[in-house]
């Protein structure tokens, strides 16, 4: 999931005093802290998953409609014999009741990997969220409204290159290594 918030830029411009007024040395400003917008996502080695906007908070209810309707199809379509693993963050809604009763109802669909609790050292997805954040810091001018926000997420998830999704997969073998040989203490990966 990557809520992304305004952010407050603060520049620096330097001008004369007869210049105050140049539509160059003026820049706008969000009142009120502008807005967010909140998406979900997966990806596995093949390809990037979906990016569905989340309109209300994410509870257990939305995120196991999500995984009802959004995930369970692509796990069957893309791993049919069902070896498939899932992996999730352990978010207060993925261990609810009901979250978990539906998984264990699944259970022969594809693997929930069972997952330490806060540890973003070993979830892959966060690297993702970080190319979408940083392709949109680089959009001149910057979205200025909650619809242009959520048209540059999609297009920055859409262009994440296949090579950085594949490496992320590829390399989860050796993150976990390392953060076992420091007994989950920090690592320089």
């Amino acid at each position: 999931m990557l809520p992304v918030a305004s952010c407050r830029w603060q520049m620096r411009i330097w001008r004369e005093p007869h210049e105050s007024m140049y539509a160059t040395c003026m820049s706008t400003a969000l009142q009120a802290g502008g807005g967010n917008v909140m998406v979900w996502g997966m990806f596995s080695w093949h390809d990037l998953g979906p990016l569905i906007r989340v309109e209300q908070r994410l509870n257990s209810t939305t995120y196991l409609s999500i995984v009802a309707d959004q995930v369970h199809p692509i796990m069957l379509m893309v791993y049919p014999s069902g070896d498939g693993f899932f992996q999730q963050d352990n978010a207060p809604c993925h261990g609810a009741h009901i979250v978990q009763e539906w998984f264990q109802e699944h259970e022969g669909d594809f693997t929930l990997l069972r997952w330490p609790p806060q540890s973003p050292d070993l979830n892959p997805i966060e690297h993702l969220w970080d190319e979408v954040k940083r392709a949109i810091r680089q959009l001149v001018p910057q979205p200025s409204n909650l619809t242009e926000l959520d048209s540059a997420i999609h297009q920055a998830w859409c262009q994440i290159p296949r090579i950085t999704f594949q490496h992320l997969v590829e390399s989860m073998p050796r993150r976990i290594a390392t953060v076992l040989k420091a007994k989950g203490g920090p690592t320089k990966y």
